[in-house]
């Protein structure tokens, strides 16, 4: 395993972070893992030596932070792992149990934390931009929460470039703790955030945990043009209908498919090299169902593509409309 800083920061983080939206309890989702077979991707992850785990409040509704603080505490010791969590998701059906009002957030962290049996994340992330809350509101209730070592860092995951820009310019001016991580919607069918969100991060040294760079399983080289799939959430995962499966995806696909053919890898290994090859990228957040799919991931960090290669497989995308922002 390869580890890094996480953006400007001393904090040192696998080049590949598991997320945990998988795990918890099938009946929130029908592709979602129940407890124990969720319990033996985080083991294996951990020998496999990755020691950063992304998860939110409301995957599973609370269950996942459950199965991924117990499976930390008895697989692993709570200092060498790096566990973040976010906020934002409805929790209830108050009127106060979404978004990041100050009541919100500190009530939300102290749940996350009794959640995941630990005293503090080490990433607390906002899980989109909240329009109905000043940010400074938001910011200044994220500073109290690293004040009182509840998390270690903030972060924020899919918001506009000028919003993390006011929200860097207000935490800088009030003295306040500063967003050290964007966590955004990447990969080679949808690029939008190499226009202005990717450029930012490496002008303010942020680092960047892409989510979805598989596109949902798109890459996998198993979705078929008439939006059937092989697995379980292929078939149960409108979400992926919306973002992906234009023509020129699947072109996209298609040459990901080639290309890994040609190499003897695994359509997987090219999608997510072609991210791990980009020294902007920290760590892209990587889902694992089944046996095979987190020794694949950790096998693609070892391969580097040639610039014919990434040209062949970026060549045929085009402009999108942004997407992942709701």
């Amino acid at each position: 395993m390869q580890y890094v800083n996480l953006g400007h920061t001393g904090l040192k983080v696998s080049r590949l972070c598991l997320g945990c939206m998988s795990y918890g309890t099938s009946k929130w989702r029908t592709w979602v893992l129940d407890e124990e077979p969720s319990r033996a991707f985080i083991q294996h992850a951990l020998e496999l030596g990755i020691n950063y785990f992304d998860t939110a409040d409301m995957y599973a509704n609370g269950a996942s932070e459950e199965v991924l603080g117990r499976a930390l505490r008895d697989f692993a010791t709570r200092d060498q792992v790096v566990i973040t969590t976010k906020v934002f998701g409805r929790m209830g059906d108050g009127p106060n149990d979404r978004g990041l009002s100050r009541k919100h957030i500190l009530a939300s962290i102290d749940a996350s934390l009794r959640r995941l049996g630990t005293d503090y994340v080490d990433v607390y992330m906002i899980h989109r931009w909240d329009y109905e809350t000043p940010i400074e509101e938001t910011l200044d209730a994220l500073n109290d929460i690293v004040r009182a070592g509840k998390a270690r860092y903030i972060g924020a995951s899919s918001t506009w470039a000028w919003q993390l820009t006011k929200a860097l310019y207000i935490a800088d001016a009030r003295g306040w703790a500063r967003f050290v991580v964007m966590q955004n919607h990447y990969n080679l069918v949808y690029r939008e955030e190499e226009r202005e969100m990717i450029p930012l991060c490496r002008a303010e040294g942020i680092g960047i945990t892409p989510w979805s760079p598989l596109a949902r399983g798109f890459l996998a080289g198993n979705r078929t043009r008439d939006k059937q799939g092989e697995t379980a959430r292929a078939k149960d995962d409108p979400l992926a209908y919306e973002l992906y499966y234009r023509d020129e995806d699947f072109t996209i696909a298609e040459r990901v498919v080639e290309l890994a053919r040609q190499r003897g890898v695994k359509p997987i290994q090219i999608a997510l090299a072609w991210m791990l090859n980009k020294p902007e990228i920290t760590a892209p957040i990587i889902g694992a169902t089944k046996a095979h799919h987190l020794p694949e991931a950790v096998a693609a960090l070892e391969i580097k593509l040639t610039d014919d290669e990434r040209k062949f497989i970026e060549e045929p995308y085009v402009p999108h409309p942004v997407l992942g922002h709701s």
